[in-house]
């Protein structure tokens, strides 16, 4: 047989899903149908592995016994769509694979369709083979039938139900929020859509529906969330993508444990709905200025210690200028720990050292014990006796290996905290299967923007202050604290709330805070502090990003892997083309030309 043409289904129906037939079901006459994964020709017989998106079964084309079905199984080619139509039977020799759930059987086939053929692939479907970024983009359909991807898309989907599972029965609302809505100084870039009907106004595409949750918490709904879609025109990486999805939480009559509390039996539902691992039955706390001062981050990484320590005090003047300097100047000696490497060659300890000169370090030390002795280029400065005192002081113990730089104390926290985060992946600390969670809380409530020197919100505008600090909103405002929280999830912020202002004065007080005259402010947000004098309760609420959770479940260290159309890093749909010139004509329809 030289040629064929594509067939229909003229009303054949698919029992069975590829994945699912077992031992006991020996014996059953099946349809399945889905794509050639393999072909196997071994003379008299012809093997195809036909694959759907709940796994594969071995198909077995035998010339003695049907000749007509073997024949045209000769022309397939992997990725042909196709049905057939058999009998189940064991596997005469089981596929030693254990991770194949159909190892155990085969399908005997009776009937061959081939709907459709496949030409020459640019990329292969098979798992072990890993193509070029800018060809799975391009291609994306093909690489969503990787086995990979189809486990990521699967454990999306478990996700977002466990999701609304969840909620569901803690009683509160899915409702949907506008996807237009007015532009407002959020922390980063809108996208713009203008409006054809009202020339030169423009809608953008929310950021976050946060001015709108809190409407609905005015409106006395009460207990709200949605899967949402977020937009933000900024510049990519790894777990950021130019369009976004987060679970968006708002609880009203609620203070932040009641947030924290209810987010912790969020994820223990979706953990055990998806991976079943072991968690805390209540995670870990820590403030913003512990954060920053013991890991270097707001955002830390917990699967190792190596906890940063001001050894200042215990370092003292040793006529080592670098050192004896800093204190002169008023600067901190920090430190951390790393088990079981104070056997460090020099050249591992130079690896260490270059980790440093990244972070901006001006300079790296070790103090190791090893074989009874301390060891360091520091000793002739501090001596054995203080050398084994700071040991002592900061847990080194024999065989640890003592990380020590100098600095103003915030940058110094925060370059070593780089450091250790570099030693952890070289030394391959960081357990992917290991789920280390934080809450993050009492963040500043202003940062200071050094380009446009004025202080913007730290989270968003519409954030509580701590009610301890509220006094010092004018008098000091780079010293307040709000009551805003993150979640962290092994160095990942998993998600961001706050409990919100629900008071007239005190949203005008913060967006004065913020640079806006009450004319600015009244034009971008009035009708929230409109809403806020007609009885609004007091509301608190968080958003969590369904991305990076899926990510970190599935073990990707890429929220693209777990996204079905992802963008590339700059934006672009390689597949579709997006973003596209458009005509003349559609311009004017909306009122714009270009200037490029």
């Amino acid at each position: 047989m030289s040629e064929f043409h594509p067939e229909p289904l003229n009303g054949l129906k698919r029992t069975h899903y590829c994945g699912v037939l077992r031992l006991e079901d020996a014996g059953k006459d099946v349809v399945l149908m889905g794509w050639v994964h393999r072909r196997r020709d071994l003379g008299g017989l012809i093997f195809v592995d036909l694959r759907d998106r709940s796994g594969m079964t071995q198909c077995v084309f035998n010339q003695a016994v049907n000749a007509e079905a073997f024949e045209k199984a000769g022309l397939l080619r992997n990725e042909f769509v196709i049905a057939i139509e058999g009998k189940v039977a064991p596997r005469a020799v089981p596929s030693t694979n254990e991770t194949l759930e159909t190892k155990d059987i085969e399908i005997n086939v009776e009937k061959l369709h081939i709907l459709n053929p496949c030409k020459p692939l640019p990329m292969n479907i098979s798992d072990d083979q890993i193509p070029d970024d800018g060809l799975r983009m391009q291609y994306r359909y093909l690489d969503l039938r990787k086995p990979r991807m189809v486990r990521n898309i699967a454990l999306r989907h478990k996700v977002a139900k466990s999701v609304r599972d969840y909620f569901d029965g803690q009683g509160f609302y899915e409702i949907e929020t506008p996807i237009l809505v007015a532009s407002t100084p959020e922390g980063a870039r809108d996208y713009l859509v203008p409006s054809r009907v009202n020339p030169g106004k423009f809608y953008a595409l929310p950021q976050s529906p946060q001015l709108y949750k809190q409407m609905l918490m005015v409106s006395g709904l009460d207990r709200y969330f949605q899967i949402a879609r977020c937009f933000r025109d900024e510049d990519l990486r790894a777990d950021r993508q130019p369009e976004f999805t987060q679970i968006d939480v708002e609880m009203s009559f609620a203070e932040r444990d009641d947030v924290l509390d209810m987010i912790e039996g969020l994820i223990h539902h979706v953990f055990d709905s998806t991976v079943k691992a072991e968690l805390p039955e209540k995670f870990q706390r820590m403030t913003y200025a512990d954060a920053l001062e013991k890991y270097g981050s707001d955002k830390p990484d917990l699967r190792v210690d190596m906890v940063i320590q001001d050894i200042t005090d215990k370092v003292g003047k040793t006529g080592f200028g670098v050192l004896d300097a800093a204190i002169d100047e008023g600067k901190r000696i920090k430190a951390f720990v790393v088990k079981g490497q104070g056997g460090a060659t020099r050249k591992e300890q130079d690896l260490f050292k270059n980790f440093g000169v990244a972070a901006k370090l001006p300079g790296l030390f070790f103090i190791a014990r090893t074989q009874g002795a301390v060891k360091s280029s520091l000793l002739k400065y501090l001596g054995e006796e203080k050398a084994m005192e700071i040991c002592k002081a900061t847990g080194t113990e024999e065989g640890d290996l003592l990380v020590v730089a100098a600095g103003e104390s915030r940058p110094v926290s925060v370059a070593l905290g780089k450091v250790r985060l570099d030693i952890a992946n070289r030394l391959n600390l960081l357990n992917p299967k290991e789920f280390r969670f934080l809450w993050v809380v009492d963040f500043p409530m202003y940062s200071w923007n050094e380009e446009e020197n004025r202080l913007e919100a730290e989270h968003h505008p519409f954030t509580s202050p701590l009610p301890s600090d509220v006094d010092k909103l004018e008098s000091a405002p780079l010293e307040v604290r709000a009551a805003a929280y993150d979640l962290v999830l092994n160095g990942c912020e998993l998600a961001s709330g706050s409990v919100r202002i629900h008071q007239r004065n005190m949203q005008e007080r913060i967006l004065r805070g913020i640079g806006l005259s009450m004319e600015e402010a009244e034009e971008k947000f009035g009708f929230l502090m409109t809403a806020f004098g007609y009885g609004a309760p007091p509301h608190a609420g968080i958003a969590l990003g369904l991305d990076r959770l899926t990510a970190i479940l599935a073990g990707e260290s890429s929220i693209r892997e777990v996204i079905a159309f992802p963008k590339n890093t700059n934006g672009v749909d390689l597949m579709s083309g997006a973003p596209v010139v458009v005509t003349d004509e559609q311009m004017k329809l909306v009122h714009l030309k270009y200037d490029l």
